[in-house]
This record gives C-alpha cells, structure tokens and sequence, in this order.
C-alpha cells in the first residue's frame, strides 16, 4: 500500500499506534465500546458485533465500484465477547466505502443465515452508498460510508415547549414540494422543503412531522401499473436506521452526509418550527424468508428478528417481518440510534410507527412493562424529546388509551379520528364519545369526572386527528364514499375499508356549487373542531387548501401527482388557507384550550358538556346537537378565557341557548362555519358579533363562542 503523502504524526497520541499490518494497512484493536464507523484525524474506528458468528471480514471498496480493493480480516486479539473492532490507519474518508462479511453456522430452521460471501451493511452505518439519486435501481450490495459529524449548531437552546402547545403538520418531503406548481427550486427535497419555510409561518403550524427520512430503497419493489412506474414511496422500509435518505438531498455530490438535513432543521428552529421524524423501529426491508438478505439477517438473524420454531418470520408489521426490539442488543441500537437523532440532527421528537410491536415479547406476545419503552422514557438525553406511539399494529394489538406510557408517552388517538369523522358526516350514536374526544379524552388517558368536571391532566399524552398520510386526505374524506385504489394494482383491496367518509352526494369530482359549498363546510367543520379540541393537533400537509388525492387512501406507492401536493389548489382555494390560518392562531391565542387553566372567575367549570340548551350537560344519547366549554383564568392576560364550541351535526337548523355568564359576562361569536350573509366564516377581535345568548346554527355547522367577562 502507497502510505506517501501522509502524515504519520498527524493527530496520532503516542499511545495510539499501529500495531500490526493487515492487508497492507497500518492497524490496531480498536474502541470496542464506540459501534460503526467513527473516523479521527489517525484513520478510522471500525466497530460490529455479532453473538453467533465465528468470523469477521472488514471490506474497502472504491466509490462506485462492486469489488472490494481490500479485504481486513478481523484477528481473534481484536475480539472482545462479541465485539469486532479494528482502527484503520490513515484513511481518507472521501476515497472508499464499506462494508462487511461474517462467517459462521447456516442453519435456517434456527434462524442461522450466516454466509461468509454475503456481503453486509453496518447496522451503525451513518450514511449508505449509491442511493442519491432517487428512483434509480440499487446495483450490487449496500455500502457505507463514514460520516465526519462537524456541523455547527451553535449555543441555540433545546426547544421547552410542551406538546400540547405544538399544532402538528404531517409532510412527505418529497410530495411536499415535488409538483410543478410548487414554486421552489429544489423540488422534492430537504432544500425545497426549507424554501417553504415562510409558507409554514404564515400557516401558523409550529411542528412538523416529516414521514420517513431514514434510508430507504423506494425501488425495491417498483412494479408498472397501468403504464405508471409505482415504488416505494411513503419510506417505510428502512434500509439503516442511522442514514438520512441521501435522495432527498439537493446536492449531488456525496459528501458531507446528512449535511442538508442538518440545515433543514437549523432553519425550521430558528423559525420557531419543532421537528418530528416518522421513525419506523417494527420492521426493515430485508423482509420475511423470500426478502434480501443485506444487513441484519447475515449478522445475528435471530437476535435481530422475532421468529417462529421453524425460523420463518412474525409478520406483526405486514410488512414481511417484525423487529426483535426487547431483545438487549435491539433496544440498545435503537437507543443508540434515537440519541444518534437528538444530538447530532437536534431533533424534538420521534412517531413511532405501529408503536405497540415495541411492546411485544420475544414470542411476539405483549408485556406488561416492555423495558424499551421504559429504557426511552427514562433514558436522560432524551429526556425533552417527545416520544408519540402510533398504538396499534398490524397483528391486532389495539392499545389506544392503554400504551405503556410510563408518564412520557404519547399517543395517536385513533379514537379521536374515528369517533369525530363519525359524528361530524352525522353519526349522532357517537355523540359522547364525540364529547369526550372534544373534552381531551380523558375517559382514556385519565383525569375528569363522568359530567366532564373536574381536573384533567391526560391531555399531553394525546394527539388529535382526523387525516394522517395514511388514509382519505381531508377533501377527499367528504368527496369519496369509498376509497379508490385501483391505480395501486391491487384491484382495489388494499387500504382500509373503514374510512367514515362521506362524499356529500356525489362520488369524486364534481361542478355542483350545493356539493362543493357542503364539502368546503364540512372541512372547515373539521378544522374548527380540531383547533378547539383539548390534546395536540394535527393534520396532513395540504389538507389546508383542499389537496386530494382522488380518492386513493392508500399511495404509499404513488410518486406521482396523486401524493404530490398541488400548489394550484391554494389559489383556487385560498379561503379555506385562510381559515385554517385563523383556526390555528384562535388555538394559540386562547391557551385554556389546550391546558387547565387556574378557576375561571365568571364561575364556569373548567370542562363541561352541554346539549343545545346550555343548560343541559347531561347529554341525551344520540344528540346531534353538541357543545364543549372551556373555562380558565389567564394570569398572563389577567382575565377569564372562556370557549364554547358547538356542533350541529343535523341537516337542518338547530337554536342554542349559551352559558349564562357572571359579571354580565357576553358571548361574542368567532366561528361560524356556515358564513353569514357576506361570506365570512370567522371573526376577529373587536369584530366579533355580539350573542344575546340564543344562536340559530345553520344546518351541518360548527359555531365557537369567546366569553368576555366586564
């Protein structure tokens, strides 16, 4: 090997030399206790671990190219129980890729896939080779590559806010800005998303949550479906858990990994924006016994997996096979891997997708108390850092309400979802669960009493939806009566059947002004009900100008106009952005929506239901009239805030009477969903109408009320 050029002093501690000569590279043991590959000014530290293999090789590979130029075998000294490591002299991290080769028993029926000429990629790898360029088929096996962490973040502080304060925006970086109409001049990626940064402010929103940017092959499974090239699109099969998705990236060159990303979230925070990733810890890509086999299968297949007697693959994800994650040696890559996140990309929170199979045994059987779910709560650098179960999973362990939460956990409320799309289209059977949804649903995560008095503490542990990526966008939800997936090449059985929508009557696309004026209400129904329920909300990124999808409620595998946002949609139909701008500020202005506040002095208790006659808060079963008030004294503002929203789900209109108010308190209306005789929906300020204490609610309307106490 050609050492010239180097400096062999260079960064090099005295007692940190090489020792041996392995391929003709200067080597030594390396850092055992430091996994993947960490490169120093001497070389670089070469660390893996596998419990049943007998052999390791280290491979070096050119940028690009499918032979290694070396090969390192890893010598028994520089073993300790089952760690590998080996520090590399001299390498420059630019000039070579990596990969590695274990040796050891293939016995399938035990789950033992040990080849000695598979090549592997590291678990730890913080950036994998050759997938810049998005759709372009993977050649060859995965490498990696060795990261250099030098970005400068500054003395900027972690964000302090609490979730419940956060309005939640679920984006697809790719569909986000891939369109032509979008605008901006990096389409599709971490650049363009940063070029919507104004956008994202004057919306209001101060979280998003991007769907999966860890590296994924989204031509893994490209198929052409009526002339249409379809791939794996939404990212939910990870390839490694510590890479961001390099096709996501602007620049072409591959160096300086995760760079973009980096920067991405810089701005978002100086910009007041918290940053959620979709992390997807229940399953990878290499699939059941008929998947690839490139990463984890080759080292510890039956660690790294839940497997059954005969060693084929628990399939608790549908996506082929199941994470093995309260084995010790998962739920410390997983650890590893979030404080990874947190430190070095400053992200302020994790969605963990099918959440519940993070609490299954071994044998895939739940757990009382899953260790990795208390070892996250716990762990003390994530300790700000939001954790968010999706509570559910695709073998049917339904735990909305139920998470092993360890008083950190938050959680999707599927509940919320389904329980108010029901209502809303005029499911009067759901009306108190409707209630309670409203109220914070504290029936599920603790607090109120069975008349919705009383202290309520349960509202951080839950987030509101209505639309997510996965599903009926919010237009379609009141344009589609059933979903339409034909286009996925699944003759339309894929994608749930249980979507509680309602196309307002008429299926799809349509020029009736009756149609189109009920759909526009309905959302803005949605969206006022949303920003005035207790516990945080959010909603699918183009719901806000009305983006569809047609009808598709499933495009995990559309990278096409279906999934990208059309940016046309929002000067079509800027008034309904402009609602949804002025929802989102009414939630953050009046802060006892989202927390008990300290006793409201007009008398109003903090939570509590009524029917259409204020009066009443013993909800009659199957009421289509409902209504929520939330009552508090603001220190800060020095006075009561007082809400009342109300909810008439009935085709016809429908009187209300309001809470009487102390001090000759009035009521002033803010919302009226339906819009008066000059088209406005809402109000602001000194412009508020004033209600004598009777309101007529228009026919499938949504009315809030602010309280003003002399």
């Amino acid at each position: 090997m050609d050492l010239s050029g180097h400096d062999f002093a260079r960064g090099i501690p005295a007692e940190f030399t090489p020792l041996d000569t392995i391929a003709g590279f200067p080597v030594r043991p390396g850092r055992f206790d430091v996994n993947g590959a960490t490169p120093s000014d001497s070389g670089v530290n070469f660390t893996i671990h596998t419990h049943f293999g007998t052999g390791c090789e280290l491979l070096l590979f050119r940028p690009g190219e499918d032979e290694p130029y070396a090969v390192l075998p890893f010598p028994e000294s520089y073993k300790i129980g089952d760690v590998y490591s080996m520090f590399v002299f001299y390498l420059n991290i630019n000039d070579f890729e990596y990969a590695y080769r274990i040796d050891g028993p293939n016995n399938p029926k035990k789950g033992l896939l040990f080849d000695k000429n598979k090549i592997l990629l590291d678990p730890y790898a913080r950036a994998v080779a050759g997938q810049r360029v998005w759709g372009r088929p993977k050649k060859g096996a995965y490498h990696a590559r060795v990261v250099q962490n030098t970005f400068d973040w500054g003395d900027t502080p972690q964000s302090s806010r609490e979730l419940s304060d956060l309005v939640i925006y679920e984006l697809h970086v790719r569909g986000f800005t891939r369109h032509e109409s979008s605008g901006v001049r990096h389409k599709g990626t971490f650049a363009g998303l940063m070029e919507k940064i104004p956008y994202l402010k004057e919306l209001g929103i101060n979280a998003v949550e991007l769907m999966p940017v860890f590296e994924f092959d989204e031509t893994v499974h490209a198929r052409t479906v009526n002339g249409k090239r379809l791939v794996e699109y939404w990212g939910y099969n990870t390839v490694s858990f510590f890479s961001p998705n390099s096709s996501y990236n602007a620049s072409a060159a591959d160096i300086d990994e995760g760079r973009e990303l980096k920067e991405l979230v810089r701005a978002l925070h100086e910009n007041g924006i918290e940053v959620i990733l979709d992390v997807v810890f229940n399953h990878t890509a290499e699939g059941n016994e008929h998947g690839p086999c490139f990463s984890f299968k080759g080292i510890d297949n039956n660690i790294y997996y839940m497997l059954t007697p005969d060693g084929n693959y628990y399939n608790f994800s549908g996506c082929g096979n199941t994470l093995n994650c309260n084995h010790p040696i998962v739920q410390q890559m997983i650890l590893e891997c979030l404080r990874y996140w947190t430190v070095h990309y400053r992200i302020d929170g994790f969605r963990f997708d099918l959440a519940s199979i993070l609490g299954r045994n071994e044998d895939g059987s739940p757990m009382n108390n899953p260790p990795l779910l208390k070892t996250l709560a716990c762990d003390p650098l994530l300790r700000n850092v939001k954790l968010i179960a999706e509570a559910w999973d695709a073998g049917g362990m339904y735990q909305v309400g139920s998470f092993p939460a360890s008083n950190r956990w938050a959680e999707w409320n599927g509940r919320y979802r389904d329980a108010m799309r029901s209502f809303l289209k005029g499911g009067n059977w759901e009306s108190w669960t409707a209630a309670w949804c409203i109220a914070g649903s504290g029936d599920l995560y603790g607090g109120f009493s069975s008349d919705y008095t009383g202290s309520y503490d349960g509202y951080n542990s839950c987030v509101n939806f209505l639309t997510c990526h996965d599903g009926f966008t919010l237009y379609d939800l009141y344009s589609y009566n059933e979903k339409h997936n034909e286009g996925n090449g699944w003759d339309n059985t894929d994608g749930s059947n249980d979507n509680r929508s309602w196309n307002c009557g008429c299926e799809g696309e349509t020029d009736d002004p009756e149609v189109l004026g009920l759909r526009y209400r309905m959302i803005r129904n949605a969206c006022a009900v949303l920003m005035c329920s207790r516990g945080t909300p959010m909603f699918l990124a183009g719901d806000e100008f009305g983006n569809t999808q047609y009808g598709n409620n499933n495009s995990y595998c559309q990278d096409n106009e279906i999934s990208w946002l059309d940016w046309n949609l929002l000067k079509k139909n800027h008034d309904l952005f402009e609602f949804f701008k002025y929802m989102i500020h009414f939630r953050q202005a009046h802060q006892v929506i989202s927390r008990k506040l300290p006793d409201a002095v007009c008398g109003m208790a903090p939570i509590r239901a009524h029917a259409a006659n204020a009066e009443i808060t013993d909800l009659p079963e199957g009421a289509r009239t409902i209504a929520i008030s939330f009552a508090g004294y603001d220190r800060e503002k020095g006075q009561d805030d007082v809400i009342y929203v109300a909810l008439n789900t009935y085709w016809e209109e429908v009187p209300i009477t309001l809470p009487k108010l102390a001090n000759r308190g009035t009521w002033h209306l803010a919302v009226n969903t339906a819009g008066d005789k000059n088209g406005r929906y809402f109000y602001e300020g000194r412009k508020m109408p004033r209600i004598s204490g009777c309101f007529t609610m228009p026919p499938r309307s949504v009315a809030v009320f602010t309280g003003r106490i002399r």
